[in-house]
């Protein structure tokens, strides 16, 4: 099916339902990939879901997209344009919000399943504005405070479940970063779940396995 015009670019698989308003799932890829990337998670994905799956706005040369610019500084190191973050972060509240009218979404059903990058503003989105937000499902990133929006913590987390997943051989993301998850997630009283896999930066068939299974119970 061929996507409506949006903010953002998105490849779509519609839910099987046929009336009433839609549960829907997100996907936000990482640095330098672009939407087809977890797009390919769609045909093993519960059949009711609506699967959107987005690009990031900023282009990079000579291809692939990103939420934000990762700048490798020789003398500095890596650095990430959080400003840059948080205008994605806005973009993609603003994107949902869109969705959610365009394609009679329920708005109480929003998933967000992002990779690296993705998990990145995935936990932003969540934690900043959590009465949007019903599941996150966060592979091989971290969360990142800057980006929050100011207050966070005093809002309202009891509803939203996260399922957080790591490879214990990150050469990308260091798991010590995705680690400190479980604390951070467990003093704002979001529900989690937290595993690692022997594996690198990616996603092995036991990981997908498991997010799934997480998934099916909660939408």
């Amino acid at each position: 099916m061929s996507p409506t015009q949006l903010s953002l670019q998105y490849l779509l698989r519609p839910s099987s339902l046929t009336s009433g308003k839609l549960p829907a799932i997100f996907m936000f890829h990482g640095y330098g990939s672009n939407e087809e990337d977890l797009f390919s998670f769609a045909s093993e994905l519960p059949e009711e879901l609506h699967v959107i799956s987005v690009r990031a706005p900023y282009n990079l040369e000579p291809f692939g997209h990103a939420w934000y610019s990762i700048n490798f500084d020789a003398e500095y190191g890596k650095w990430s344009d959080d400003d840059q973050a948080i205008q994605s972060r806005e973009k993609i509240v603003s994107f949902i919000d869109e969705a959610i009218e365009a394609h009679n979404l329920d708005e109480e059903n929003i998933t967000l399943l992002g990779f690296s990058q993705g998990t990145i503003l995935s936990y932003a989105v969540a934690l900043s504005f959590p009465e949007k937000i019903k599941n996150v499902v966060a592979l091989s990133g971290y969360i990142n405070e800057n980006i929050l929006v100011e207050g966070y913590a005093e809002k309202n987390h009891h509803n939203l479940r996260i399922y957080a997943s790591h490879g214990q051989v990150d050469q990308v993301i260091p798991v010590e970063w995705a680690q400190r998850t479980p604390d951070f997630l467990k003093n704002l009283g979001v529900e989690h779940t937290y595993e690692e896999f022997p594996i690198g930066h990616g996603v092995s068939q036991q990981n997908f396995y498991s997010f799934r299974e997480w998934l099916i119970e909660r939408i």
